[in-house]
């Protein structure tokens, strides 16, 4: 049956995508047609029909036609087109999802080998490669793999549409799962109809701009959706599969290794919203969504385990369990399971009580004393399976009651770990004020870089508090202490994985590190006395230059005992973040590519030298031009030595969405983190490659001639600022109510000032994507002046080192994406026609030049010709897209003219919604 598999066709394999996308594009035709008339459905099929002739055919008179055609909408009608192809590229993508579910199912039911990104591959792999079964379990042991949410400006789904999503996606998955009687599917295909029928009558934009307790709220919808359910499903699949493949195998249980976090809720770099009472709501509010998961499980569990100690015996604790329950009722008095179920759900309906402020959803059978700590509760869930496996019901013990056990582990009362994270500049300020009115002979700000390390050393080797209840600090310095003294509270309420990490941004020195340190003394999370610290400190370096400077700056820091000695108490592991998005920024795509790698193996080394444990924490985005893109390949095109067994990922935007909302492929995804890491570990792939120092050496010059290139153009050229402003949406995308972080991070139009995530996601929505190629075509024609035959090593290292392959592959997808003519269509906008053709002359001819050269280098004869799939996605999604894009700049035309009425910014804003859905990950 594998053979079939293999042998059917590309044609044969996309037809049942084909097909679900022809009946969910006629289910959203019928809709437009019944709620907004013949006329409006005339019109979008119109513009669909014209714009699919332009692509196949490269009609130039279809493309003068379908301008005429969307240069004649009213408002009203231009607001109804963008609805119906912004909802059709959401219907392509859940059917695309589904697709994807399909073809894994496909190979599985084939027998097929297991695939890239599985742990049934890596296993394999590790077999092969002769890892015994004690470095697995050490492995596992000592691993972490953290995907950690964020919530940023560029996020457009909102949850009243994911909601309707799930439900499409579920009734697509009914049709795949075995022949329907007519009766079934006539069901069905009404049930769809619903769907998408109310995705039509649900507005796309919200009315209001998000705050960060909404946005904590649509985050907590993927633990609804996968990680409460999923995460567990994960673990046990692959407890089996090691004890069915590997006869040694004799440990019953992993360790939580993979585990979730979060930003949403701590993040206050730049965003004044987040306070300690919103980081208090945030852990209120993920406690309360773990403990009414458990609460919904006990409820069910206790139905399912209705064993009679009239046909089982128990165990001695189960029966003191059930002893112990304040369940009264009579006809439970010979089911001892669910006697000790329902005292178990007393018990955690009190803990809600106590840590909540909330009742259960159910009455407890009685009242009884809340859980002090998760173990305590797993202790008990502990018990029941005990007495189930050793009484002849071990399968039992296997199902709900499993899941439960992990997710307690997994999840505690917590749910999950919310970093802190803050601004260095906002740390200096805030410890300088301490300083200044604890000893007023002070003036930290006047102080070098070493004189600055040493008294804050002296600081922190005293008990001595800075602060005190009777000064009068400035608010920043008062919002700054209340927020670690909230941290502080979370973990001893919640559990100290509650917090566990702290995040500087702009790290730039030693002292950054230790201000914060000392600053969690000032919470008692950092006690001199006991030499204890409670909290991981990372710092995170942003910038080409914090990258270049980050392995001279640790160094530093881990040569200082009285830091180490804090160290020890966190096992000797020290977390460092590095910033994708912002290097990208400031020195475009290739040289943030490359110092990235180059600052992995710099700390790389000098942790070795200290002999203290990297974790390293990579702030990717969802875009290729934020560091996006498959991650697998991007964790196994890692140095060798850069993961170590531990890794944490920001998962950021709509790539939230996309990977998370879907059950089974957010567990795939999952999966795919874990079983990359555990790759990268302990098979070491970059070690095995040629990346020999002539390659370090191309590299090094490539990023000299890129570098030069993309600052020349970004911050050397006059009026480049003016140019973007005008040529791209970030005016609007300012202005949309989709997150509570201003885009901004002061009050200025300087891309410097800009965040990076509204820069990338800008130069998506006009076609361009010019933080994921820009100078790549210069630095390659510059490189291959000064060497004439450098067209073979290019091509070698490409073949042969994951990281310039997977760079180069990214690359190919963004350049996919991209239309110079529509990305023209925008220059257009700029009001300075001097200004307009000097800098998109430039970026046009570079565009032209990164093309020839990824494709001479990559030997293919066209973009994704290697990729054939995600080539004919890309090559299908056009048609739908550039309508949209034409409406957007006719829309800012009238915007920034004289119309500039509600109808013309919402139809603005509702394409920007559907181009994002359009490209999937454009911020």
């Amino acid at each position: 049956m594998s053979a079939i598999l293999l042998q059917e066709s590309s044609e044969t394999k996309d037809q049942p995508l084909r097909e679900d996308i022809r009946l969910l594009g006629r289910i959203l035709g019928d809709t437009v047609r019944s709620q907004e008339g013949e006329a409006v459905f005339d019109i979008v099929e119109r513009i669909r029909q014209t714009s699919i002739r332009f692509h196949r055919e490269e009609d130039q008179g279809a493309r003068k036609e379908l301008e005429a055609i969307l240069n004649s909408l009213s408002p009203p009608q231009t607001a109804r087109v963008v609805r119906a192809y912004s909802f059709f590229s959401h219907l392509a993508n859940i059917a695309e999802d589904q697709h994807h579910i399909r073809r894994t199912r496909a190979h599985a039911l084939a027998g097929s080998s297991p695939r890239d990104g599985t742990m049934a591959h890596a296993l394999d792999e590790a077999a092969k490669a002769g890892v015994t079964t004690q470095q697995l379990k050490e492995f596992f042991d000592g691993a972490l793999v953290s995907p950690v949410l964020t919530a940023h400006p560029t996020e457009v789904q909102r949850k009243s549409i994911l909601t309707v999503q799930m439900e499409v996606a579920k009734l697509l998955a009914e049709r795949d799962h075995g022949p329907m009687t007519p009766e079934e599917e006539e069901t069905n295909l009404e049930s769809l109809q619903r769907a998408v029928l109310t995705l039509w009558q649900t507005a796309i934009l919200r009315a209001t701009k998000l705050a960060v307790t909404d946005e904590v709220a649509n985050g907590l919808t993927f633990y609804d959706y996968t990680f409460l359910r999923e995460m567990p499903r994960f673990y046990a699949q692959l407890e089996d599969h090691l004890r069915r493949t590997d006869p040694s195998w004799t440990t019953t249980e992993l360790p939580s290794f993979l585990r979730m976090g979060s930003w949403i809720g701590g993040d206050r770099d730049g965003n004044p919203f987040v306070t300690a009472p919103v980081l208090r709501q945030a852990m209120r509010m993920q406690s309360t969504r773990a403990l009414q998961f458990y609460l919904d499980e006990l409820h069910t569990l206790g139905s399912e385990l209705s064993l009679s100690t009239r046909v089982i015996d128990v165990s001695e604790p189960l029966r003191q369990l059930a002893e112990r329950s304040p369940d009264p009722s009579p006809h439970r008095k010979m089911e001892p399971y669910r006697r000790a179920i329902s005292g178990i759900y007393a018990r955690v309906a009190a803990t809600l009580r106590t840590l909540d402020g909330l009742e259960a959803p159910r009455h407890a059978v009685g009242e009884a004393p809340p859980y002090l700590a998760p173990a305590e509760l797993r202790a008990d869930l502990d018990i029941i399976d005990r007495s189930l496996t050793v009484n002849g019901s071990a399968a039992l013990a296997k199902g709900r009651l499993r899941h439960l056990r992990r997710a307690v582990d997994l999840f505690g009362f917590h749910l999950a770990s919310i970093d802190l994270r803050q601004n260095s500049d906002v740390h200096e300020r805030s410890v300088a004020e301490l300083l200044s009115f604890a000893d007023t002979a002070v003036d930290y700000k006047t102080l070098s870089e070493d004189e600055r390390i040493d008294l804050l050393v002296r600081e922190l080797e005293t008990n001595r508090p800075l602060a005190s209840r009777y000064a009068d600090y400035s608010e920043e310095t008062s919002s700054e202490l209340d927020i670690l003294r909230t941290a502080a509270d979370a973990r001893a309420r919640f559990g100290s994985d509650a917090v566990v990490n702290c995040v500087i941004s702009k790290t730039d020195g030693v002292s950054d590190i230790l201000e914060v340190a000392v600053l969690l003394k000032e919470a008692g999370l950092l006690r001199p006395k006991d030499k204890a610290l409670d909290l991981n400190i990372a710092p995170l370096f942003e910038t080409i230059g914090d990258l270049r400077n980050c392995a001279a700056t640790m160094d530093r820091l881990l040569s200082i005992p009285t830091y180490r000695r804090f160290l020890e108490s966190r096992g000797n592991l020290q977390e460092v973040m590095l910033g994708y998005s912002d290097s990208n920024k400031d020195g475009g795509f290739l040289t943030s590519g490359w110092e990235l790698y180059k600052a992995e193996i710099a700390l790389v080394e000098v942790f070795a030298k200290h002999g203290v444990r990297l974790r390293l924490f990579h702030g990717r985005g969802g875009s290729v031009g934020r560091g996006g893109g498959p991650s697998y390949q991007a964790i196994l095109a890692q140095p060798a030595g850069a993961v170590q067994g531990a890794i944490r990922i920001t998962e950021q935007g709509e790539v939230i969405a996309g990977k998370y909302s879907n059950p089974e492929v957010g567990r795939r995804n999952l999966e795919t983190l874990a079983a990359a890491t555990l790759e990268a570990t302990l098979l070491h792939p970059e070690s095995a490659e040629p990346c020999t120092d002539l390659f370090l050496q191309t590299m090094e010059e490539l990023s000299e001639h890129a570098f030069k290139a993309y600052r020349g153009l970004v911050y050397e050229t006059e009026g480049f600022e003016k140019y973007f402003w005008e040529s791209t949406v970030i005016g609007e995308i300012a202005n949309l109510n989709i997150g509570s972080r201003p885009a901004s991070r002061k009050k200025s139009t300087s891309i410097e000032d800009l965040r990076a995530i509204p820069w990338v996601f800008s130069w998506a929505q006009c076609r361009l994507m010019l933080p994921g190629w820009y100078g790549f075509g210069s630095a390659v024609k510059a490189y291959l002046a000064q060497h004439p035959d450098g067209m073979e090593r290019l091509r070698a290292m490409h073949r042969d080192w994951g990281f310039f392959r997977t760079l180069l592959s990214n690359m190919d997808m963004v350049l996919s994406k991209s239309n110079i003519a529509i990305a023209s269509r925008y220059a257009g906008l700029v009001s300075d026609p001097d200004l307009r053709e000097a800098i998109f002359s430039r970026i046009r001819a570079e565009w032209q030049d990164s093309i020839e050269v990824l494709l001479a280098i990559t030997e293919q004869s066209a973009l994704l010709e290697k990729n054939p799939l995600l080539a004919r996605s890309i090559r299908n999604r056009f048609p739908y897209l550039d309508p949209l894009n034409h409406v957007q700049v006719e829309l800012l035309k009238r915007h920034r003219t004289s119309d500039s009425g509600e109808q013309i910014a919402r139809g603005i804003h509702l394409t920007i919604n559907g181009i994002a859905a359009g490209l999937r990950n454009s911020g």
